[in-house]
């Protein structure tokens, strides 16, 4: 699924011998116009499923993924290129965000009696780490030695003391894991020099039929509340129950059932809070496409999951603490402290029914 979500169908016959099996294979994606070569990684597993990355953003930039007949597509948007990721039309693509995932009230924070400005660039407020965050830097990679059951490489970087506005030099890196389980899981990890904040996520969009809208697909979150906005999305402090309104799939139900009834716009981007959520690794999420039988569990340590269905022809589950965290002591910290370790897991778990 590229620019146009067009289905793009492979078929792939799982390798007969797992030792035969090239899991990890590195190669040049495309370069940026001052000449830095951008790398991207192949991920394979036992079954065919593939997860390709590359060091700009250390985006997702495709994810292979089998349907009930054994056929393979695409099931997140991406490019394949790099012109594909850069200027005005490009990809939203499947990056990490950071330092701070979402959204922060009026582009400033206050930690030890200290307020820090950060970059505005959502109205007056902060977003997914400002105009360029993390999404948009060359990360440095490394291929981590392969294992019988697994592949995976770890990307790193660097963001300097005052980088849109966050103070401390802070080294944040991903492990991208592929698994015989078919599963992609993402290790986050963080340590800062200064206190500063640390929220990162995965702003992938998905559409587990490759193409098409998502509407018609059934989705599950282990959600009973969430955080209610005011007209600029940030939170006003509350955790309020979704039974009763849009908001409630703790029965499944479609991702299009009740877009009408969202006010003012049928978009959902709400944060849930993920029951038992931000202890240990538990589920967040199911979707599942009905007419290919993809169904992909989200699992995660972290304490809220928001849905995003801004793009019809796709969705966002991006697991992270809540928006706006810093500024309201009852929500769980986002501050990262000298001689602390941020540390978060999300898996993305394929099957089909």
């Amino acid at each position: 699924m590229k620019r146009s979500l067009a289905l793009v169908v492979t078929l792939c016959a799982a390798t007969a011998a797992a030792t035969t099996l090239t899991r990890l294979e590195e190669r040049v994606f495309g370069t940026l116009e001052d000449g830095t070569e951008i790398q991207q990684f192949i991920l394979r597993n036992a079954n065919g499923m593939t997860a390709k990355i590359i060091t700009y953003g250390a985006i997702i930039s495709d994810l292979q993924v089998p349907d009930r007949q054994r056929a393979f597509t695409n099931v997140l948007l991406g490019a394949d290129s790099m012109d594909g990721y850069l200027g005005r039309n490009a990809v939203p693509a499947a990056a990490v965000i950071g330092r701070v995932a979402n959204r922060i009230a009026g582009a400033r924070f206050t930690i030890d009696g200290v307020e820090y400005k950060i970059t505005a660039n959502a109205g007056t407020n902060h977003i997914h780490g400002g105009r360029k965050g993390f999404a948009n830097v060359v990360w440095q990679a490394q291929a981590l030695p392969v294992a019988k059951d697994h592949a995976a490489v770890r990307l790193t970087y660097l963001s300097q003391d005052g980088e849109e506005g966050f103070p401390g030099n802070l080294t944040a890196s991903v492990t991208y894991t592929l698994t015989d389980a078919n599963e992609l899981r993402l290790d986050y990890a963080a340590t800062t020099d200064k206190p500063t904040l640390v929220n990162l996520c995965n702003h992938a969009y998905f559409n587990l039929a490759g193409g098409g809208d998502v509407l018609g697909h059934e989705l599950w979150l282990n959600a009973d509340h969430y955080t209610p906005t005011d007209a600029s999305l940030i939170p006003t402090g509350e955790i309020a129950p979704v039974k009763g309104t849009p908001l409630d799939f703790t029965t499944p139900a479609l991702i299009g059932a009740r877009l009408n009834d969202l006010k003012p716009r049928p978009v959902y981007d709400h944060n849930f809070v993920i029951n038992s959520g931000g202890k240990s690794l538990v589920p967040a999420a199911r979707a599942r496409d009905p007419r290919s039988g993809r169904v992909m569990e989200v699992r995660t340590t972290e304490p809220g999951v928001q849905l995003y269905t801004g793009r019809q022809g796709t969705f966002c589950l991006e697991t992270q603490h809540y928006p706006d965290s810093i500024n309201h002591p009852s929500f769980p910290s986002t501050i990262l402290r000298p001689g602390e370790r941020f540390e978060s897991t999300t898996i993305f778990a394929f099957s089909t029914k």
